[in-house]
């Protein structure tokens, strides 16, 4: 857990209704909540959200709090996008993803993205000239988008006037917490 109080502090989490990896999605939600934060989740409807468990077996079922055309994404300090193969190649795809990810970027608010997350900021057209990982499987989509892919457990990305936090997968959990930590917490801490 963290012993950083991140009271008052609101985060944004999208993923679609299916194949959302469960640790990326769970463990940080938990983890923020548990600090303080007040973490919505906004899937493509109101059902119940099925996790996956790499990517095939049954994981857990996790609420929305809302769907994703009804996201306001100016009440929000930080935007988590988890993975998950298909839930990503479907989060993509969606018409409000990319308005979602530039209303953050463009306002200069961070953006953390893990293992295949990163698939909805290529599609928004915000990684040029970012240094950033993910799931290995990335790296081609990630360069022809412009960016700059690294093999590390977190990488933050401070150029263009927002923040971009990035980790490789549900292994990197701990240091992409640590990141998203550092990034919500109060400056006087």
């Amino acid at each position: 857990m963290t012993d950083q109080d991140l009271g008052g502090r609101r985060v944004l989490t999208i993923v679609t209704n299916y194949g959302v990896e469960q640790d990326e999605l769970v463990v940080p939600v938990r983890h923020l909540r548990d600090a303080g934060a007040t973490v919505d989740i906004a899937a493509m409807s109101n059902d119940p959200i099925r996790t996956l468990v790499g990517d095939k077996d049954p994981g857990e079922t996790v609420r929305p709090s809302l769907t994703l055309p009804e996201v306001d994404p100016d009440g929000y300090d930080l935007l988590l996008v988890p993975g998950g193969t298909l839930n990503a190649d479907t989060l993509r795809l969606q018409d409000a993803t990319p308005d979602i990810v530039r209303s953050f970027t463009t306002a200069g608010r961070p953006v953390a993205a893990i293992c295949h997350g990163p698939w909805a900021l290529v599609e928004s057209d915000v990684v040029r000239d970012r240094t950033l990982t993910s799931y290995a499987s990335l790296r081609t989509d990630i360069r022809n988008a412009g960016g700059t892919w690294v093999d590390e457990p977190v990488v933050r990305d401070d150029t263009g006037g927002w923040t971009l936090i990035t980790s490789r997968t549900p292994d990197d959990l701990d240091a992409f917490l640590r990141e998203i930590d550092k990034e919500l917490s109060p400056a006087d801490v």
